[in-house]
């Protein structure tokens, strides 16, 4: 029976440790980064959820106020949605009446206006719109 003898260098052993790393490293760095992007993206998207939310309660408590304007209604709205450096943005109001005594304010921007990465995932991301509604009775009804 024959013995075969491998003689190997002292260092040869950490050098392919040290190449495995690597292709390991390359092999997971991509998914890494796609959710670190991902956990951006929807952080930013909460916290223009959140900016949409506050913007639209804070235009109502100023229009059940009694002779508030839609221009009142509509600077309060602007003061959030400016300072939250969202300047593309739509109010829309619905007026009480003696029927229906609720006032509502909607407050939206597109999806597209308020993205970090664009299309990075998908273009279904950036398609459409968000917003909030508020509504409250109007002050002095019965």
């Amino acid at each position: 029976m024959r013995r075969i003898l491998i003689i190997r260098r002292p260092g040869m052993r950490r050098r392919q440790r040290r190449g495995a790393a690597v292709v390991e490293m390359a092999v997971v760095m991509p998914l890494l980064i796609t959710l670190l992007f991902g956990i951006m993206e929807f952080g930013h998207r909460f916290m223009v959820y959140q900016t949409l939310i506050q913007a639209a309660r804070e235009g109502c408590r100023v229009a059940v106020l009694q002779g508030s304007t839609e221009a009142d209604i509509r600077a309060r709205v602007g003061s959030y949605m400016t300072a939250a450096g969202m300047p593309n943005y739509t109010v829309t109001l619905t007026r009480a009446t003696q029927a229906d005594p609720t006032e509502t304010v909607r407050v939206s921007v597109n999806k597209a206006d308020v993205t970090l990465l664009g299309t990075f995932f998908g273009s279904s991301m950036t398609q459409g719109q968000m917003g909030s509604t508020c509504s409250m009775r109007k002050e002095g009804s019965v």
